[in-house]
């Protein structure tokens, strides 16, 4: 298994990479609107390749350039059953699964990784009030999932602390039905930005949906317009960690081109950071986060979940005891990130409790370094790589190119801003 050592001091500034969560929407959007729609600037994660490769199961044409997409849309869906190989990509299985049955395309959904474990029922149970009919494997496993029938619109019912995921699928399913439909939640919805940031594209397809009181009515007979050309955001989930970096190493580092006012719920980030104690300047489309003594603070998982594996690292370091609550969706991620954070960062030296649903960190001012595992997710992964700056000896991290699911550049960046990246051999 190939392992990196990684270690240095990181300073500059760097262009964030593009938000995957918006691309994922654009692509999406794009291949259910009818002519060519080309996205500017672009970041080709395997979730994004997923997702394209799945739009061009169901008949979309995805063309990847230097630094852009061309979509052409599906046009007529196929009568055959497509394969729909979603990757490790959560958000493409929840997005596209609600979206096949609005065409009324069977389709055989399959995964690798976590992904088969990942939660489907709340989902798969609405879905299946409202015509649709799937075959599961016996093993309790969610894929290979065969999926048949004709969505049919209505009311369908989540409570707000299942996954954003369901009702942006649903958000692009509903607008394709001859019938109207509501989506009606029965408590708080987590994971909120994430629902904002779909509602902003539909608006930009000219999808209608009207916000009421606990959720939305969605008006059928719709049709995606697209805009011809657009441009994804810059990412505050992946720039978290390069702004997490400037909290708690020596230098300072910027970011350039995210959108102060976006409605990704990381952007709170930069908020957080400087409840800590860091200083966080802005200015245009630039954060910059200067190192400075770090006091702990309570971080709320719920609305962040993303990028609560850095800001543990950050805690790590921050004097006093750090409480991150209400955080026990990220158990159902790409690995247990609470278990996983909870391991890497004491087997570096940390002083970490971890709780059901969070998270108890006592800072010290520095951390020894060591092996860690990247649990096959790419948010550990680069969280360990950030937690190396607060080391005294390197961070190795095994399997660390899981990182390529959202950020395949990930280390080349960190080397650009000065970091130490090398393979090593662990032997058997």
């Amino acid at each position: 298994m190939l392992n990196y050592a990684v270690h240095g001091q990181l300073s500059g500034e760097l262009l964030a990479p593009v938000s995957k969560s918006d691309l994922h929407r654009l692509i999406l959007a794009c291949a259910l609107s009818s002519g060519s729609s080309l996205i500017r600037r672009c970041t080709l994660s395997e979730d994004i390749r997923a997702t394209a490769r799945v739009m061009e199961a169901a008949g979309a044409a995805v063309t990847f350039g230097d630094d852009n997409i061309l979509v052409e849309g599906i046009g007529q869906h196929k009568s055959e059953r497509i394969d729909c190989d979603c990757g490790e990509s959560g958000s493409t299985l929840r997005f596209l699964v609600p979206v096949m049955a609005a065409l009324g395309q069977s389709a055989r959904f399959i995964g690798h990784g976590r992904l088969a474990q990942r939660p489907m029922q709340p989902l798969l149970q609405q879905l299946e009030q409202h015509g649709v009919t799937f075959s599961l494997p016996d093993n309790g496993d969610w894929l290979p999932m065969e999926l048949d029938g004709k969505l049919q619109g209505g009311c369908f019912s989540f409570s707000g602390d299942i996954s954003s995921q369901y009702i942006t699928g649903l958000l692009f399913a509903l607008p394709l039905l001859h019938e109207d439909s509501q989506i009606r939640l029965t408590s708080p919805l987590q994971s909120k930005g994430y629902v904002d940031m779909t509602l902003r594209v539909l608006e930009r397809f000219d999808i209608t949906v009207h916000p009421v009181e606990n959720g939305w009515d969605i008006p059928g007979n719709q049709q995606y317009r697209t805009p011809g050309q657009l441009e994804a955001q810059g990412d505050w989930s992946n720039a978290a960690f390069w702004l997490c970096a400037g909290a708690i190493g020596n230098h300072p580092l910027t970011v350039h081109g995210l959108d102060l006012q976006s409605l990704q719920g990381d952007r709170a980030v930069a908020n957080l950071l400087a409840q800590m104690g860091a200083q966080v300047t802005t200015e245009g489309h630039s954060v910059t986060v200067t190192p400075a003594p770090l006091k702990a603070i309570t971080i709320d998982g719920a609305q962040i979940p993303d990028i609560i594996p850095v800001l543990s690292v950050v805690a790590a370091v921050a004097q006093g005891e750090t409480h991150i609550v209400n955080a026990g969706r990220l158990r159902i991620k790409e690995s247990d990130r609470l278990h996983a954070m909870y391991q890497c960062l004491s087997d570096i030296g940390a002083d970490v409790t971890e709780l059901a649903d969070g998270l108890i960190l006592r800072g010290k001012p520095q951390l020894r370094g060591g092996t860690v595992d990247s649990f096959n997710d790419h948010r550990i992964a680069m969280s360990m790589a950030v937690a190396s700056l607060v080391c005294k000896e390197p961070v190795v991290i095994r399997d660390p190119l899981c990182v390529s699911k959202s950020y395949p550049h990930f280390y080349k960046d960190f080397q650009a801003l000065g970091g130490d990246v090398h393979v090593i051999d662990l032997g058997a």
